[in-house]
């Protein structure tokens, strides 16, 4: 890394209180924390046990680390890293709790994250709380944070874990009963999404390009998958098995699954990825295992770098306001999870098993891995089709 600084690591905080955070200069060294390079080493020691790259960003973003910085610690994607600054997505724009990042609040403290107590892990809590942070970004905030230090204490490194609370007391335990903050989704509505999807304004020339990718973008989401799923997937994780089209998809956990490609899916992805060809000179796509193929991204910028999360929760979030009366009233509120709850929830509608809508969308909760066997993963144990049936108003093969 050609940084040296350890809170090259961490963002120059905001400007807020100084009992919350301060300006942070990375020649400074990590507030607090006599060896940074040690707690480097051990951050990374933890984040290269996740074999998924979207979880280890998703952990390290809730902890206060830089994706970048993240990507290259734990050795970076090959496609990311090859592509240049100028064309990479800008960082996500900080949010209200940007400055409450648990490695953050440490180092407005001057506090070596390796020597916080229970006592500390609940007053960041508390100050979460008192910044609006609802009970399901608390409690997921925590969990991520319980991670680290169990890692840390099954190394040695800390004694125990201070992240390990009592969350009944802290109003913080799970309950089948807390109602879901996710949009509940109609058939309709996504079809809706679809539409608008194709219809999305864009002035420039490569119109085409992106209305086609808006389309493959809400289609393939209409599979159930998670948006970390979606943008790391590459072209060569699209494949055909048992003469159906099937995505390879990497869940958490570094789980595999196979997510079968319904009509609705496989006709916009194929027209998107023959208009991005077109349009970037490609007459014929790479062929495996002779060029760089397999790292090139199933969803890319135009520029042919590898989406965001936050770019495909933006370009959702267009598309959804301009979809009309249909999403009028929740246009807002449309985000990438809304269309996985969305596909559980039709699923279910359209009395599809609840065994084949967990191993559809990879829910951690399946009791056996028979689902993720090959060999009884067939077309008829997937709801893909029902929920494309209900989506497009026809009947299912």
């Amino acid at each position: 890394m050609p940084d040296s600084g350890p809170l090259a690591v961490l963002e120059a905080l905001p400007r807020v209180p100084a009992v919350v955070a301060r300006e942070i200069d990375p020649a400074d060294g990590w507030p607090g924390v006599d060896d940074p390079e040690g707690l480097r080493a051990q951050i990374a020691d933890w984040l290269s046990q996740y074999a998924n790259a979207g979880t280890r960003r998703t952990y390290a973003y809730a902890l206060g680390l830089p994706v970048a910085w993240t990507d290259a610690l734990t050795g970076a994607d090959p496609a990311l890293t090859g592509t240049p600054p100028s064309r990479r997505p800008p960082p996500a724009r900080p949010g209200p709790l940007h400055h409450l990042a648990w490695f953050r609040w440490c180092a407005g403290r001057g506090l070596d994250p390796r020597a916080a107590t229970g006592s500390e892990v609940k007053a960041w809590l508390h100050a979460l709380d008192a910044t609006g942070a609802e009970k399901r970004t608390r409690q997921r905030m925590l969990s991520t944070l319980s991670a680290f230090y169990g890692h840390l204490t099954e190394t040695g490194v800390v004694p125990a874990n201070p992240a390990a609370l009592n969350r009944a007391r802290l109003g913080l335990s799970r309950s089948v009963r807390d109602a879901s903050p996710t949009i509940r989704l109609t058939a309709e509505q996504l079809g809706a999404l679809l539409g608008a999807a194709a219809r999305l304004p864009n002035r420039t020339r490569h119109r085409e390009l992106y209305a086609r990718r808006a389309v493959a973008v809400v289609g393939l989401l209409t599979l159930g998958l998670r948006v970390s799923e979606l943008v790391g997937l590459d072209r060569d994780d699209l494949v055909v098995t048992g003469g159906e089209p099937v995505l390879r998809v990497l869940g958490k956990g570094g789980v595999r699954r196979e997510v079968y490609l319904t009509e609705l899916a496989a006709v916009a992805l194929r027209a998107y990825l023959e208009e991005r060809d077109r349009t970037a000179g490609t007459s014929t796509p790479a062929v495996r295992g002779r060029t760089a193929a397999a790292r090139t991204p199933l969803i890319a910028t135009r520029d042919g770098g590898r989406c965001s999360r936050f770019d495909v929760n933006a370009l959702l979030r267009r598309v959804a306001l301009t979809a009309g009366p249909a999403l009028a009233d929740v246009a807002e509120k449309v985000h990438p999870h809304a269309l996985r709850h969305a596909y559980v929830t039709i699923a279910l509608e359209q009395d599809a098993r609840i065994q084949h809508v967990q191993a559809d969308v990879g829910h951690a909760s399946i009791a056996t891995t028979q689902y993720y066997d090959r060999g009884r993963r067939t077309r008829g144990t997937t709801a893909a089709d029902l929920v494309a049936a209900a989506i497009t108003g026809t009947q299912p093969d």
